[in-house]
């Protein structure tokens, strides 16, 4: 096991995308990070997750554009306030959009939308790049109290 200089758990890519397939069938929201001119932008989202990456679904317009055929970031993740453990996933990679018969093949897996009007363009983000930390969340009763930060001299 690997502790960052923080205290949290460096977690395996293994781990990292079945945190993200617990997350996915439960029902939890991700975030969407997509690279615009200006600054970036990070959407919250629905989500399903297969072998083959994480699903999204996405609505006509500009976004859906922009996102299908670039590099894109997908973090996830939870606090059990009952425990106090907390942990988070990032994933990155290329989005594409899904075939029809993808669709067909993973129906069962497409993100379960929390608007009114989803979208019906479906796109799959490859985990190229994935990174987790679990780590006790600040403010839960197994948290250790925060340290002070090291004075710093002013110069007169």
């Amino acid at each position: 096991m690997w502790i960052d200089q923080r205290g949290s758990e460096i977690l395996p890519r293994g781990e990292c995308l079945r945190l993200v397939a617990v997350a996915a069938r439960e029902g939890q929201v991700g975030r969407l990070g997509i690279s615009r001119p200006g600054a970036p932008l990070v959407l919250p989202i629905s989500f399903g997750y297969v072998a083959d990456g994480v699903l999204v679904n996405l609505g006509p317009g500009r976004t859906a554009d922009v996102v299908v055929g670039s590099l894109v970031a997908f973090e996830t993740d939870h606090v059990d306030e009952a425990s106090g453990e907390a942990w988070a996933v990032l994933v990155r990679g290329l989005a594409t959009e899904l075939a029809d018969d993808e669709v067909e093949r993973w129906r069962p897996s497409l993100p379960r939308p929390r608007v009114a009007h989803p979208g019906s363009r479906f796109v799959r983000i490859r985990p190229d790049v994935v990174t987790g930390r679990r780590f006790v969340a600040t403010g839960s009763p197994e948290a250790p109290a925060p340290a002070d930060p090291p004075a710093v001299p002013v110069a007169s």
